[in-house]
């Protein structure tokens, strides 16, 4: 099983729990046969009870039995409770390790739900799989086991009578996991693995959903819209709704079967005992071994729950393993090591001949990218939305690595520069930057951890952030999200900017900095962006091309290709793209609302 894999060095403690788990299994049978023997005892010399001289140790041997075997069990227990807390903390170990060591921009592609329903969910799963499912796998399967051999020792046809339940409610179980394990899928799964795998993107698509539909509740509520409107949230819903109606429907009948039968035994029995009681030589040796059969009917349903459960739980955890390995196998970012890393002689930004594209798209989102950025230099990236701006500047901080060509900082390929160096010379502030729940300090002292409290007190004001701290009584110790603090969309990007001002790196990218600014924090933003940038080599994305009229060079990207480069007053005049989105901007800022009663109003 590939589970026991994140075991480790716990693994021998799984093989031991279910060793332990299969004598238990041993010493219940052991036990039922001796009280078996008391009630032979008592019914050879019934109504004389006196004369059952045996009958009183069978019963202390019965009892023992069962004492030990309780025993057993616990420590069986024990053993895989421990190996299941040590793999699940392994598995979720493994997949935070490996998720710190993946490219920045495979965060883009997965949600953040995602990964945690995966790391969290997923190995929680396996927890009771490896503590208890296993551990009651094996002893369940060693119970029948152990009693086709007990049974040819009393009455062997009774015995095969009592094995008839067993087999029908074994073989509904294996018409209700798809054909049974054996029979694969297309893609060589099998059919009980394809159905959880099934089941659980059903659920992935709906919880992702969901959580749209929760953030985009103002949207619709506006609009006096409902849940229909929201297309892939109803669809998701329509669409599990339907996977587990199907499930239920084909489950239904084998379902009832299984539980007529597996709860049948005793009624088995006692038919078959009337008809062999008939044939019988000596009744009473008869009914004693009837009654053992009785008895060990009481078994049957225990035993077959829990086959039936572990089934279960074992395709969940197989389907939450692989979900693992799915993280697991992600690419890791390549990182130079100290023999081969290359130092940058200064802070300019190169793009020779870059193409990438996004990990399963067809489409490259850069192709044939050249371009260069001076040190010192502040050069702005534009052109439709969609073009390729956003993904040009995630390279130069290798939130992805190019698929050809090569972008470099300082004349040196970022892959050949050592990744903490990397970060540090580059700060990147995004168009809807995210604050922690933690103070306001803590948020900015992100970019420098051991920074003091003065020099966060000077980046908060160099980032235009006094009037943030003024209205709160605690000021810079504020905590972001408790007793109702929220800060504005213009207000977190001052503060984003403020952390971007204390790193001090040397390369700054800014992505729509002032996106989402109202006119008061986008006049604040600006002031805190001079700051920012002053001495330093920018690279700037802008749609509001105001923004960009003073850049040293400007460079148009169109469908992932470098269409025009210029200053402004040079793209303005040469009459292409930019010229043209240039009189956009300049007809969308002097629109205006005019209303028709105007000169009527009081």
């Amino acid at each position: 099983m590939r589970l026991l894999d994140f075991a480790g060095k716990h693994k021998r403690l799984t093989v031991l729990g279910c060793v332990l788990s299969a004598v238990n299994a041993l010493l219940s049978i052991a036990m039922l046969v001796c009280v078996w023997f008391v009630v032979r005892d008592l019914v050879a010399v019934a109504p004389d009870w006196a004369a059952a001289q045996n009958a009183p140790m069978y019963g202390a041997w019965a009892f023992a039995f069962a004492i030990i075997a309780l025993a057993v069990y616990f420590a069986a227990l024990m053993c895989t409770h421990l190996a299941a807390f040590r793999t699940a903390r392994n598995m979720r170990k493994a997949a935070l390790d490996h998720l710190a060591k993946v490219p920045l921009g495979f965060y883009s592609t997965r949600s953040t739900g995602e990964l945690r329903r995966i790391i969290e969910g997923s190995t929680g799963l396996t927890e009771g799989v490896l503590a208890h499912r296993i551990p009651d796998f094996v002893g369940a399967l060693v119970t029948p086991i152990a009693f086709l051999v007990v049974m040819f020792v009393f009455d062997w046809v009774m015995g095969l009578v009592c094995l008839i339940p067993i087999i029908v409610s074994a073989f509904c179980m294996f018409l209700m996991m798809g054909g049974g394990l054996g029979s694969k899928d297309g893609d060589g799964n099998s059919n009980a693995m394809a159905f959880m795998m099934n089941y659980q993107n059903a659920l992935d698509r709906m919880n992702k959903a969901a959580v749209e539909y929760v953030r985009g509740i103002p949207v619709v509520k506006v609009f006096q819209q409902t849940v229909q409107s929201f297309r892939a949230f109803q669809e998701s819903i329509i669409a599990y709704r339907d996977f587990a109606t199907a499930y239920v429907k084909l489950c239904k009948t084998p379902q009832v079967a299984q539980l007529v039968a597996i709860n049948s035994t005793f009624f088995v029995l006692v038919p078959a005992g009337i008809l062999l009681a008939a044939s019988a030589g000596d009744f009473g040796a008869f009914l004693t071994n009837f009654l053992f059969y009785v008895i060990f009917s009481a078994l049957t349903t225990t035993m077959m729950s829990k086959i039936m459960y572990a089934s279960q739980a074992v395709t969940e955890a197989q389907d939450a393993v692989t979900r693992i390995e799915g993280i697991l196998s992600a690419p890791l970012m390549e990182e130079v090591s100290a023999a081969e890393a290359k130092r940058p002689a200064d802070d300019s930004i190169e793009f020779d001949q870059v193409t990438f594209c996004y990990p399963g798209n067809d489409a490259c989102a850069l192709s044939d990218v050249t371009l260069k950025v001076p040190s010192g230099a502040t050069v702005a990236l534009v052109g439709p939305s969609g073009g390729g701006k956003t993904t040009a500047a995630s390279l130069v901080p290798r939130f992805w690595d190019a698929d050809s060509g090569t972008v470099r900082v300082g004349g040196v390929d970022v892959r050949d520069i050592p990744q903490a160096e990397l970060m540090e010379r580059v700060a990147f502030v995004f168009q809807n930057d995210r604050l922690f729940k933690q103070s306001l300090a803590d948020n900015i002292r992100a970019a420098r951890p051991l920074a003091t409290r003065a020099e966060v007190e000077a980046a908060a004001h160099a980032a235009q952030c006094d009037d943030i701290i003024a209205k709160f009584p605690e000021g810079l110790d504020t905590v972001v999200g408790t007793k109702g603090t929220y800060l504005s969309g213009g207000e977190c990007q001052r503060i984003a900017l403020a952390r971007a001002i204390l790193k001090d790196a040397p390369v700054v990218v800014l992505d729509e900095a002032t996106a989402f600014a109202d006119p008061e924090n986008e006049a604040l933003i600006q002031r805190a962006l001079a700051k920012l940038t002053e001495g330093k080599t920018v690279l700037m994305i802008a749609h509001r091309l105001s923004t960009v009229t003073g850049a040293d060079r400007i460079y148009v990207i169109d469908g992932g290709r470098l269409v025009e480069e210029g200053s402004h007053a040079e793209l303005a005049a040469a009459g292409g793209l930019y010229a043209r989105m240039w009189a956009d901007y300049q007809t969308s800022a002097s629109w205006r609302i005019e209303g028709k009663g105007a000169d009527h109003v009081a």
